[in-house]
């Protein structure tokens, strides 16, 4: 690979700092590389044990509801299923990971307790339904939990991606053309050099 560049000390000090500071550079994003993969490996299992709890609930909620519907019949469930307390708001904040901005869903109290208030009074209690009642609004919450850590993993894997394309951009180009830089400019002086020696040879030996 020829490359158009004097042969000068001055180029020669400049090309060495620029391949020390991408091999810094190169460094520096191989290791933000590793800490984002093992941050999303971490989110990747994460996500799996969620969404088994999230089934395991669902299981135990629709169990739980068809005995309610049972002992309640199906008419006087959907009465209270009418009554149920509409979703309190939630906000979503970033927080940073290796410069990468993360969301992460902030919930009120009221939506983070297992416990919801149940709408109707204690002498209608129904156990089946308080179960069902409970175990759906913790499938919510979860829910809410799987969202967050799916919006993790995904901007951490947009950065993984512009990580690696910086990284390869630095292995592959950028580090190759600067050695090359350096060893022509290299040979150049010291070609330079062989000539000014033997053109003072031969004029000390005309003497």
């Amino acid at each position: 690979m020829s490359v158009n560049i004097t042969p000068t000390k001055a180029n020669l000090i400049e090309s060495k700092t620029r391949l020390s500071f991408s091999d810094k550079s190169y460094n520096l994003l191989d290791k933000k590389r590793t800490v984002l993969i093992q941050e999303i490996m971490k989110l990747v299992d994460e996500a799996k044990s969620l969404e088994a709890e999230i089934n395991e609930t669902f299981k135990d909620a629709y169990l739980a509801l068809q005995q309610a519907t049972v002992s309640m019949g199906l008419k006087h469930l959907s009465d209270y299923a009418l009554s149920i307390h509409p979703e309190e708001p939630f906000d979503i904040i970033t927080r940073s990971i290796m410069g990468v901005d993360i969301p992460e869903i902030v919930l009120s109290d009221q939506e983070e307790t297992s416990i919801p208030s149940l709408p109707y009074g204690f002498s209608e209690n129904n156990p089946a339904l308080d179960v069902a009642i409970q175990k759906f609004n913790h499938v919510k919450n979860v829910s809410y939990k799987l969202a967050e850590t799916e919006g993790r993993a995904f901007r951490l894997s947009m950065e993984i991606k512009k990580t690696q394309k910086s990284a390869n951009a630095l292995e592959k180009i950028e580090i190759p053309r600067l050695k090359e830089v350096i060893k022509q400019i290299e040979e150049s002086i010291e070609e330079k050099d062989r000539e000014e020696n033997f053109r003072i040879k031969k004029i000390k030996n005309k003497h």
